[in-house]
């Protein structure tokens, strides 16, 4: 399967650079997947297209100010940028981190890096991976976290052609961010806002949540020319029990798991995975699944998701669920009709 074969055209103008004043105000392509009917509708439809005894997931990770700019052993030497995208030691004294860091080519092993106008963050480089990235050893500090929501910047995709701003502090998390952890949103969740959660309760709709920390995986391109080829990036999860029982037992009742973005179907379907019932386990792990078409799904019967970039791995998970003709077909028509694209843009409802 060509990597090719996942790639549509999009004018750079419907790229959505700013959020809507009100999230729930978004446009949302409706697609049913059994008879391909595609339908314009808005998000604040959403809770009017579920069923009584769904089962809606939401993941409920939260976006760190993870993109920092400091110099290297300097000011003199230049001003760096470093996107922290996944913690991979936490232990005392051993505060260890995943990295992209620009400029690339100029930031050796054995550098330190430092940030804030004290150098009040201080890191060495100790090893670098196959596509740029590096390991950042962190020098001990009483409130790591403090000093990033102080020193750091809302990592907002590149393809957003701006700085971020206060606003984005706020906008670029979903309503129900509570673990924090991620490199960037789960896009999907930001349309939600408490009236239509609300909604949501009043029609008697179970919702739930779990935790998947979105990391490089997102910002690595498809390197290759064949799908099967791409090795994707592990990304921190986390399923709690209660959790897993409302899910399990959806499932073992026949009912439709409704996953709220691509990060939600791809820990639920991991986790659903490692099981030889194929139900859902609660745990911590790292969920390593790739998921393209020619994959049967498990668990998941319906998703929300936000329209992704060509030739993506985001673009293959839903083009899986709901074939790529009809997927890409959908995303024809969202050019057509002037949606909005990506993180701030529109969304679809795929059943």
């Amino acid at each position: 399967m060509l990597v090719a074969d996942f790639d549509y055209h999009l004018p750079p103008e419907l790229i959505a650079q700013e959020p809507l004043a009100n999230r729930a105000d978004s446009l949302m392509l409706h697609l049913d997947r059994d008879s391909g009917t595609i339908e314009n509708r808005h998000f604040r439809d959403f809770p009017s297209l579920l069923r009584p005894d769904d089962l809606v997931v939401f993941n409920n990770t939260r976006v760190l100010p993870a993109r920092l700019y400091g110099t290297r052993k300097s000011p003199l030497a230049g001003r760096i940028e470093v996107l922290l995208t996944r913690q991979t030691c936490a232990e005392p004294n051993k505060n260890e981190w995943e990295c992209l860091v620009r400029p690339g080519r100029r930031i050796g092993i054995g550098e330190h890096l430092f940030f804030g106008e004290n150098a009040e963050l201080r890191a060495e480089v100790i090893s670098r991976g196959p596509f740029g990235e590096r390991i950042l050893r962190f020098a001990p500090v009483d409130d790591f976290f403090g000093l990033l929501d102080r020193l750091g910047n809302v990592p907002l995709p590149p393809y957003i052609d701006r700085a971020d701003s206060p606003e984005d502090r706020e906008r670029y998390q979903t309503i129900f961010a509570r673990e924090r952890g991620s490199a960037a949103a789960p896009t999907a969740g930001l349309h939600f806002t408490d009236e239509i959660l609300g909604q949501l309760r009043d029609r008697g709709i179970e919702t739930t949540e779990l935790t998947l920390h979105v990391g490089l995986g997102t910002f690595q391109p498809v390197r290759v020319d064949r799908v099967e080829e791409h090795k994707i990036h592990r990304e921190s999860y986390n399923i709690s029990r209660e959790t897993a029982e409302k899910i399990n037992s959806a499932l073992n009742a026949g009912r439709r798991i409704i996953a709220i973005g691509t990060t939600t179907v791809r820990t639920l379907e991991h986790a659903a995975s490692l099981s030889q019932d194929g139900m859902v386990r609660a745990g911590a792990g790292e969920a390593a699944i790739f998921i393209y078409p020619g994959y049967e799904f498990r668990v998941v019967k319906g998703m929300l998701t936000n329209f992704h970039l060509p030739q993506s791995t985001l673009l293959m998970l839903v083009c899986a669920f709901a074939d790529r003709e009809r997927v890409l077909a959908a995303y024809r028509l969202a050019v057509e009709q002037r949606y909005r694209f990506y993180s701030y843009g529109d969304c679809m409802f795929v059943e």
